[in-house]
């Protein structure tokens, strides 16, 4: 049973995987190709959110596992075999429970190292490639967004570096909008930054309040691009980015070195911890909830419902208890809630499918 839920496991995480994969590699795709990058760079942004995606996703792919195994194992008849030779729903929760160990060691060497780690390297290339103002600006033929309120176009890019037929559209202040055209411009860079050097050009102004157009050609103008490369700081993503090991050693430093509260470390930190428990979970109420229901000819639909009732409205339950204990850390202890009220629910939906047997005997006694 439990080599049967572990070949059952790897095959519904590699379909979750790839369905979640597709759709985030999607957007990323457009957002890194439209600002010039290359294939590869697209490739390893990909690799490095893995590990983060696969965390998300065992807990589902464990539940799949543990139903589908279950109601094979119902329809041919091999649990009523094994509960007619004497296992009882404890003993056969043995299996399913530790194959839900399994999928929680790997969730824990995943969230606990892999994903900080890949974290933190996939933070450092961005950090490169936002500075990267040649990658964001130099693709020609090519309307390019490098931030918000700035569009960038060039025709063509020469051999000496020259970009010819130039356009700059500036509405980051939605009461003056400012666009710039030229027939070539150079790029600079400087220990200051870098700037654009437009030349033989019009600056077009509209004053959106009073609707007047006043335009100025120029023979050379600077615009300083500096300022379009948007930094990532701090925050909770320097929170993913830090090992377990360096919370529980130093968390002073670490709340001093992120900037966030006591609260948000503490729901990052016990979050790493209740995420494989509810992985064990996940395993144990798909297998319960199907076990209650036994065998029917009209199939397990309405157990399988109900199991994935169950696991929705804990998994809503983290979702909640999250923010209460970032408002309050000494409220940690609430992460660990859904993983226990799953379990008193999985073992609850045992002793009633035993409980059957135990009534029968207590009658049979009564009676003699």
């Amino acid at each position: 049973m439990l080599s049967q839920l572990l070949v059952l496991f790897g095959f519904s995480a590699l379909v979750l995987v790839s369905v979640f994969w597709i759709n985030r590699a999607v957007r990323l795709f457009d957002r890194l190709i439209g600002d010039g990058q290359n294939a590869l760079v697209f490739l390893e942004f990909t690799a490095l959110g893995l590990p983060r995606l696969i965390v998300m996703v065992l807990p589902i792919a464990a539940f799949v596992a543990a139903v589908y195994v279950t109601n094979r194992l119902t329809n041919e008849s091999e649990l009523t075999v094994m509960q007619a030779t004497g296992s009882g729903p404890w003993r056969l929760a043995r299996p399913v429970l530790a194959f839900g160990l399994v999928v929680a060691l790997m969730s824990s060497v995943l969230g606990h190292i892999l994903a900080p780690t890949a974290h933190a390297q996939l933070v450092k290339r961005e950090g490169e490639i936002s500075r990267n103002i040649t990658a964001r600006l130099l693709t020609e033929g090519t309307f390019l967004t490098p931030i918000r309120g700035i569009a960038f176009y060039t025709r063509s890019i020469g051999a000496d570096g020259v970009l010819r037929d130039v356009f700059l559209s500036d509405t980051r202040t939605p009461e003056n909008r400012l666009t710039y055209t030229a027939a070539e411009a150079y790029l600079v860079r400087s220990d200051a930054g870098a700037t654009l050097i437009m030349v033989d050009g019009l600056v077009q102004r509209l004053d959106t309040d009073s609707m007047r157009l006043s335009t100025a050609k120029f023979q050379d103008f600077s615009f300083d691009i500096s300022g379009l490369v948007q930094q990532r700081k701090g925050g909770q993503t320097a929170l993913r980015s830090l090992r377990t090991l360096g919370y529980l050693t130093n968390s002073i430093g670490v709340a001093a070195a992120t900037g966030q509260s006591a609260g948000a470390i503490a729901e990052e930190l016990h979050s790493r911890f209740a995420q494989p428990l509810f992985c064990i979970v996940a395993a144990l109420i798909g297998f319960s909830t199907l076990l209650v229901g036994g065998y029917s000819r009209f199939g397990v639909w309405r157990e399988a419902t109900l199991a994935f009732v169950f696991l929705l409205g804990l998994d809503g339950l983290r979702s909640s208890l999250s923010g209460e204990v970032i408002a309050q850390a000494q409220l940690w202890p609430l992460m660990y809630l859904p993983s226990g009220l799953g379990c008193a629910i999985a073992a609850g939906m045992l002793w009633f499918a035993a409980a059957p047997r135990w009534l029968r005997r207590r009658r049979e006694v009564g009676g003699t």
